[in-house]
């Protein structure tokens, strides 16, 4: 398993790195020194700890039931109208997520700047990528 160091962990659980020593501290989450002498996390145990304790996102204001798992709330920061089509870009918590749509279905649903809209990502394709691996 891969081990992770606080820092990274911190970084990916959106936490800072005194945030992870205090869970190691109190048990919450277990550490290890690596062969550099630096404390690590079991990489498998981070991710489940990621799991169980994800902060639930906003309340998707829509009350729409959706086949798409994959529903992000968010804020709308720019609106960009060029003849026929429109690029929408939203800050949904640290991400950031672009729309491309027709200019009128934009203006029929008063996307501006400050807008709660929801983001709603039905893919047949998601590509995940490592570090330094190549397929």
């Amino acid at each position: 398993m891969p081990d992770v160091r606080i820092r990274d962990a911190a970084q990916l659980l959106g936490v800072s790195d005194d945030t992870v020593r205090r869970w190691v501290d109190a048990g919450t989450l277990a550490s290890h020194k690596d062969d550099a002498g630096r404390m690590v996390v079991d990489g498998k145990q981070l991710a489940e700890f990621a799991r169980a304790n994800a902060a639930p996102g906003p309340e998707n204001p829509l009350g729409v039931g959706s086949s798409a798992r994959n529903r992000f709330v968010g804020l709308v920061t720019r609106v960009r109208i060029d003849g026929v089509m429109a690029e929408v870009e939203m800050q949904c918590g640290p991400f950031s997520v672009v729309s491309l749509m027709s200019a009128e279905s934009a203006e029929a649903l008063k996307l501006e700047p400050g807008s709660v809209a929801v983001a709603v990502v039905k893919a047949t394709t998601v590509i995940v990528e490592t570090p330094g691996s190549q397929a």
